[in-house]
């Protein structure tokens, strides 16, 4: 039901200027799927939504149609660029990083989505990232070092 919905907000907001979360609800109630605002502002945070001014000079919801790849790219050069070691603490993989960089290098190894990494807390120089196991500790540190090289 969830992906059904999301399909048809993506299909609302390119046919439709939609400027609020209202709308887009009562759209939504007219297409037959009934949502709460919690429901519909997780909707726009998981499909990335962002709002533009459109030509008649107010707001609309657009899809983010930045390309995967280049995403990807800028979380790896935010790593790289933050990075500076780490070492095992059981399933904890410690991360030191450029003062005010841990919070960015965290987010990117996030947002490689490694299966492995079940997320990261944040310092201003320091990250735990949580590894599902001891044993897949290794093969986050190996591909933070493919990165990295």
């Amino acid at each position: 039901m969830r992906s059904e919905r999301q399909n048809k907000i993506l299909e609302l907001i390119e046919n439709h200027n939609i400027e609020t979360q209202e709308e887009l609800a009562s759209l939504l109630a007219a297409e037959g799927y009934k949502t709460t605002q919690a429901t519909i502002s997780r909707d726009i945070r998981n499909l990335k939504l962002t709002k533009i001014v459109s030509a008649d000079g107010h707001f609309k919801y657009v899809a983010d149609k930045t390309d995967h790849k280049t995403v990807i790219a800028k979380y790896r050069r935010i790593l790289r660029d933050g990075f500076i070691s780490m070492e095992e603490a059981g399933n904890i993989l410690v991360i030191h990083t450029v003062a005010g960089m841990a919070m960015a290098v965290a987010a990117s190894i996030d947002e490689m989505n490694w299966s492995e990494v079940a997320g990261c807390i944040a310092g201003d120089d320091t990250i735990f990232c949580a590894v599902r196991t001891a044993k897949d500790v290794s093969e986050v540190i190996e591909k933070i070092r493919s990165v990295i090289r």
